[in-house]
């Protein structure tokens, strides 16, 4: 087990490759890890989570009381959030929320990533439902992902952002840069016309593997209804271009628009 102060080491780090990353902007996120039953540490609120240092990090207790640090910095205002989540689930260690630009795109859409799409995401972090809106920094927020944070390990958060849970700060941490990479990868191919989507039988071969592999956590089985493809076809030929064989704008709009419509009602 990790001393205190190799932990803080790694909040810092991992601070910085949210904030190199662009998951959040100015003094967004926070990230917490659990030190024993009864203690986290804690990022601060009010500072850039890609300049931080040993003595911004904080010590609370599973009522958010502080125990020890720096009377300058004060616990980050979402922290409430987290320790909801790890009085439901005593399995996990730490838990990251920030704002990566694509999964909280879909989450400001209210679409969840729940498709079964993506092989690796389907392994690590399942089918990702969408929070309810919950006022930032009040129990709404803790509340709105107390029912899901019992099946899944990564959470969008309606018009906010997303939250994932890990067995150490780095599996929170490589489940949230696994969310972020699967949203990119299906709102381009949304952009492209056509979303397809893995048979029940792959999906059970897959988490046959999570088993094999013994991945830990929680994973919500993915959705396998098939996607319908665009209308119209998608290549360049058929595309309205002007004259350069160029997709137009407005035809990529007309197909995003076609291709969330049926996300929302499938």
């Amino acid at each position: 087990m990790k001393q205190e102060w190799e932990l803080k080491r790694d909040i810092i780090e991992i601070g910085r490759r949210i904030w190199t990353r662009g998951y959040v902007g100015a003094n967004d996120g926070n990230i917490t890890v659990a030190l024993n039953e009864n203690e986290l540490l804690t990022t601060p609120h009010g500072v850039s989570k890609g300049f931080m240092t040993p003595e911004m990090i904080i010590k609370v207790d599973r009522n958010a009381k502080v125990i020890a640090g720096s009377s300058k910095y004060h616990p980050s205002s979402e922290v409430k959030m987290h320790l909801e989540v790890y009085k439901e689930r005593p399995d996990i260690k730490s838990v990251i929320h920030a704002h990566p630009t694509y999964a909280t795109s879909f989450a400001v859409a209210g679409i969840p990533l729940d498709k079964c799409v993506l092989p690796e995401a389907i392994l690590v972090i399942g089918a990702v439902p969408t929070a309810k809106y919950g006022l930032p920094s009040t129990m709404e927020l803790a509340e709105s992902i107390q029912e899901h944070i019992k099946h899944s390990d990564a959470i969008l958060l309606e018009n906010h952002g997303a939250i994932t849970l890990g067995t150490d700060l780095f599996d929170a941490y490589y489940k949230m840069e696994t969310l972020e990479h699967a949203a990119s990868i299906v709102w381009k191919a949304i952009q492209l016309g056509n979303v397809n989507v893995l048979s029940e039988d792959e999906r059970g071969r897959l988490l046959g593997l999570r088993e094999k592999f013994n991945l830990q956590g929680r994973v919500a089985a993915c959705d396998v209804t098939p996607m319908p493809s665009s209308e119209r076809p998608t290549t360049m030929a058929a595309a309205p271009s002007s004259g350069k064989n160029q997709i137009s704008e407005e035809y990529i709009r007309e197909i995003t628009e076609k291709v969330l419509a049926k996300i929302k009602k499938n």
